[in-house]
C-alpha cells in the first residue's frame, strides 16, 4: 500500500482527525465514524480504516492512564467479552453478506433503538444483565459495518449511567476493540508503514481534540450529555443509512 508523506494529506488529516477527536471528547464515542469517511475522502479506504483503528489504540493507552478509575469496569467486562464473540460472527457474516445491505440493515436498528430509548429512557431490573448482550451486538456491527458503538451506547444510556462514567467507559470499550481488530489488520496486511507514520503524524491532532471536546463536555449537564449523545446517534445511523441507500443504487 502506497503513502505519499506530502504535506497536503497530512494537513487534511490532522484537520479531520481534530474535528472527530472533538465528537470523542465530548461524547466518548464517534470518533471512528466520523474520522473514517473524512480520511477517505483523500486516502484509499483501508488506509483510511487502519489509520484510525491505531489512533483509537493510541489514544486508548493514554486513557488508561487518566480516565480508568472513572470508568464502569464490570460493564466494561461483560461488554468486552460479548465483542470477543461478536466481532468474529459479523466478520464471518460480513464473507458473504452485502456491506450496503448491512448498514442499512444496522441504521434501521439504530433507530429503533432511539425510538426506544426516547420513549423508555429508565431501566427496569439488573442493567448488569444487558452488558454481554450489548457487547455481542456491539462486536457484531463493528464487524459487519464498522459501527460497533451504537449497542454500547445505548446500554450506558439505558443504564442510567452519569455521562462522567459513561464518557469514560466508552472511550476505553473502543480501545479493546481496537485491540481485537488488530491480529485481522495484521492478517491482511494492512499494519505497514504507511498508516503507522500517519497515526503518529495524527496522534497530537487527536489529543488536542479530544482536550477541546473534554472542556465542552465539562460544561455540559447530565441531560445536555444525553439529548448530544442521543443526536449523534442519530447522525451517525442516518449518515449509514444514505451511505448504504448509495452503495445499493450505485
Amino acid at each position: 500500500m502506497e503513502f505519499l508523506p506530502d504535506a497536503q494529506p497530512l494537513i487534511l488529516t490532522a484537520a479531520a482527525v481534530f474535528a472527530a477527536a472533538v465528537l470523542r471528547g465530548i461524547t466518548g464515542f464517534g470518533f471512528a465514524l466520523a474520522a473514517a469517511p473524512l480520511l477517505s475522502l483523500f486516502l484509499e479506504p483501508q488506509a483510511a480504516v487502519t489509520s484510525v483503528i491505531l489512533l483509537q489504540v493510541l489514544a486508548g493507552v493514554k486513557d488508561m492512564a487518566t480516565i480508568r478509575a472513572d470508568a464502569d469496569w464490570g460493564a466494561l467486562r461483560r461488554l468486552g467479552a460479548g465483542a470477543l464473540f461478536g466481532v468474529p460472527v459479523g466478520t464471518a457474516l460480513l464473507a458473504w453478506a452485502d456491506p450496503a445491505l448491512m448498514r442499512l440493515l444496522i441504521a434501521a436498528a439504530v433507530m429503533l433503538g432511539l425510538a426506544i430509548l426516547l420513549l423508555a429512557p429508565g431501566h427496569r431490573g439488573d442493567p448488569g444483565r444487558e452488558a454481554l448482550p450489548a457487547g455481542v451486538l456491539s462486536g457484531l456491527f463493528g464487524g459487519l459495518a464498522g459501527m460497533a458503538g451504537p449497542p454500547a451506547v445505548a446500554f450506558f444510556m439505558r443504564a442510567g449511567t452519569p455521562a462522567a462514567t459513561a464518557r469514560a467507559s466508552l472511550m476505553l470499550f473502543f480501545f479493546f476493540t481496537s485491540l481485537m481488530a488488530l491480529p485481522g489488520l495484521w492478517a491482511g496486511g494492512l499494519l505497514g508503514a504507511g498508516p503507522a507514520a500517519l497515526s503518529l503524524c495524527a496522534f497530537p491532532a487527536l489529543l488536542a481534540g479530544t482536550w477541546a471536546g473534554g472542556r465542552i463536555f465539562k460544561r455540559t449537564s447530565e441531560n445536555g450529555w444525553r439529548r448530544l449523545a442521543l443526536a449523534s446517534l442519530g447522525v451517525m445511523a442516518l449518515a449509514a443509512g444514505a451511505r448504504g441507500a448509495a452503495e445499493l443504487l450505485a
